[in-house]
């Protein structure tokens, strides 16, 4: 059986881990520090935080800007729950809006639903394409004239609301880390970039994340690292390692933070495949994009995934092939016919307001009629490192012939 997205484990990774392990440090502790900054420099940004997830370090950043009940977040109704949850958590209402053909949102839906009540904005890049963030950002900074600051925001500091003066761009990068907008890579370009590096990502650190900080002035980024360590570690102002100097035992604690700092165990999995990321990671997994595109692309039945367009280059995470007429059951068939062929596949994503939860909250999928015609016709096809070209191949094969079996 191929499967569909194992992780690359191989002797450095191993090695590091175990090395990581005989250090004595397990928890955050230098090898965090060194990842957070090469995560930098690699980004472009004055500073990057490396935290347990994409969703604990997303929902701090809306907890940072204050947002909570009557406020609202601009999401895409395609995309995976975790960038609405953590609206929910944090007692605020996702507005889902439409997507593009490409799968990412739609900037003019974006601007409809802009409101005084608008706070943040969360374009998703989905299946590594990064979204039209100059577009969205330019129809945050147009809602400046009537934003409206919340007045009960965040424990401590500065207002951050009153700071800005506008929807905060949250960029959810789950997908895309090493992706390029205009030749920059993905981090540079919203205010705050949130990344991913679960076990299917193509850097990964078993489980973790990590925010890159890129707010204009007055905003300090080394300020912003400080209230983002600190409320990591359940707001204490000195994490384990900043304890070790002597005599710094003694700590204080700013507020009732919360706890999603990244280990070093994690951390040492992450600065093995950064090392080797633009060199090799990107490489094998484009050459197997390229590898698809060559067997679908003019073939009528299937639409290709748009990979890099002029000004966006996708960072190759998943082949989202789509059967030009095929109804979603037919989809459906076409997925269990795959996988008689020992072949793994899966879609990427049911929308959310199909999901019960959201569709319990009132969303309804009719009003988003481009997030249900890309859905229904999906399959993401496996794209992974160790993935051989004679796999390849053979995943080509089971795809076209379940296609004909399904549709004739």
């Amino acid at each position: 059986m191929i499967p569909f997205s194992p992780p690359r484990i191989d002797d450095r990774t191993i090695a590091a881990v175990n090395e990581a392990l005989r250090s004595g440090w397990i928890t955050t502790g230098p090898r965090t520090k060194e990842f957070e900054k090469r995560l930098a420099a690699y980004c472009g940004v004055p500073r990057v935080i490396a935290l347990n997830s994409w969703t604990n370090a997303a929902e701090l950043a809306l907890r940072w800007y204050g947002i909570g009940p009557g406020d609202e977040v601009i999401v895409p109704a395609y995309t995976y729950c975790a960038t609405a949850n953590i609206v929910m958590h944090v007692g605020a209402k996702p507005v889902m809006v439409d997507v593009l053909d490409d799968f990412t949102i739609d900037p003019e839906a974006v601007r409809a639903a802009m409101n005084p009540r608008t706070k943040c904005i969360i374009p998703v890049d989905i299946g590594g394409l990064p979204a039209r963030v100059a577009e969205v950002m330019k129809v945050a900074e147009e809602s400046c004239a009537w934003f409206s600051p919340t007045v009960n925001l965040r424990v401590g500091g500065s207002n951050p609301q009153m700071k800005l003066g506008r929807a905060l761009v949250l960029s959810d990068a789950a997908h895309s880390f090493g992706a390029r907008i205009g030749g920059m890579p993905v981090g540079s370009q919203a205010d705050i970039t949130g990344f991913s590096f679960h076990a299917v990502k193509n850097l990964t650190t078993a489980e973790g994340g990590a925010l890159a900080f890129n707010l204009p002035e007055p905003f300090h980024a080394d300020e912003l690292y400080g209230w983002f360590n600190t409320m990591s570690l359940h707001g204490q102002s000195k994490d384990a390692l900043a304890k070790t100097a002597p005599g710094a035992w003694r700590y204080d604690v700013a507020g009732a933070g919360w706890k999603c700092n990244m280990t070093d165990i994690q951390a040492a999995i992450g600065l093995v495949e950064l090392e080797r990321y633009d060199a090799d990671t990107i490489p094998r997994r484009k050459a197997i994009c390229q590898r698809y595109d060559a067997a679908f692309h003019g073939d009528p039945r299937f639409l290709t995934p748009l990979l890099k367009d002029d000004r966006r280059e996708g960072s190759y995470h998943l082949y989202m092939l789509r059967i030009a007429d095929a109804t979603e059951e037919q989809r459906d068939a076409i997925i269990a016919a795959i996988a008689k062929r020992e072949v793994s596949v899966n879609v990427h994503f049911i929308p959310m307001p199909l999901l019960s939860f959201y569709r319990n909250q009132g969303y309804r999928i009719q009003e988003y009629p481009n997030a249900l015609k890309q859905y229904s016709r999906e399959i993401s096809l496996p794209v992974y490192y160790d993935l051989t070209d004679e796999q390849v191949d053979t995943v080509i094969t089971a795809v076209k012939a379940a296609v004909q079996e399904v549709l004739g």
